[in-house]
């Protein structure tokens, strides 16, 4: 099943499941019922260079944390795929640290707005005013996908898939089987965010929350990606939920040290 076909059965049955649960969405603006039970996370305060190292001073003062939930495939072993991460913030940026260790990188489509997911790339998602609810169709939340040629992308209201590349600024650096990916993130508010019209980005401070997750789609030269890697726990069978929930991101807080 293509992912255009994809989208709509998902959509359909997000709907279905919302109605079924007694659910709605979270209005704009609010955080949602189930922020209190979301996976915390916090970044630290500094500036990294953005060059694909990790040697910079607020990288050694950051935790690792991990990247271990395996949303899709099976039977994932350290040799093929292992991940963990940092995250900082300044005024201007969100920034992460990934340290990806994937014994095969792939891109098998050109065409950047072409199955990007089912090549080898970042996804970080971000819900910049942590009110959770659906984002599939709408910019209440971002899902960046980042290429290994450090192309951005995610899908627009109209369901078309859209470059936004101004985002993020990345670097990966690649020694042998591990891949380091450092990312420079501008932080837009979606419920004003227009595509056609000039974007004003968010000023960061201390204590801000957000909605946060991290993934990494992984393919070992297969016509599909493999597995699907995330940094929160998504209950249920169905875990590949973050491209159109942002109710299942974890709560980031901005830490002023």
């Amino acid at each position: 099943m293509d992912r255009n076909t994809y989208i709509g059965l998902a959509a359909a049955a997000a709907t279905l499941l919302f109605i079924f649960l007694g659910q709605s969405e979270a209005p704009s603006g609010t955080q949602s019922d189930t922020a209190q039970h979301r996976q915390q996370f916090t970044a630290v305060k500094g500036t990294p260079l953005i060059d694909g190292r990790s040697d910079d001073e607020v990288w050694r003062s950051a935790k690792w944390l991990p990247l271990d939930q395996v949303w899709i495939g099976e039977n994932l072993s350290p040799a093929d795929f292992s991940g963990r991460y940092k995250l900082a913030w300044d005024e201007n940026n969100l920034y992460v640290l990934a340290e990806i260790i994937d014994d095969s990188l792939y891109d098998g489509h050109p065409d950047g707005l072409d199955h990007y997911w089912d090549d080898d790339c970042l996804e970080i998602f971000i819900d910049e005013d942590a009110s959770g609810g659906n984002h599939q169709y709408s910019y209440n939340a971002f899902a960046y996908h980042i290429a290994l040629d450090g192309k951005v992308v995610d899908i627009a209201p109209d369901s078309s898939f859209v470059y936004l590349n101004d985002h993020c600024v990345t670097r990966r650096t690649t020694n042998g089987p591990l891949s380091t990916w450092e990312v420079a993130m501008r932080i837009y508010d979606g419920n004003h965010f227009d595509i056609h019209a000039e974007n004003i980005p968010k000023s960061l401070s201390a204590g801000k929350q957000m909605g946060f997750a991290l993934a990494y789609c992984d393919n070992d030269r297969s016509p599909e990606r493999e597995h699907f890697i995330g940094s929160v726990v998504v209950e249920g069978e169905d875990k590949n939920r973050g491209w159109i929930d942002a109710g299942i991101f974890g709560l980031l807080e901005l830490e002023d040290q």
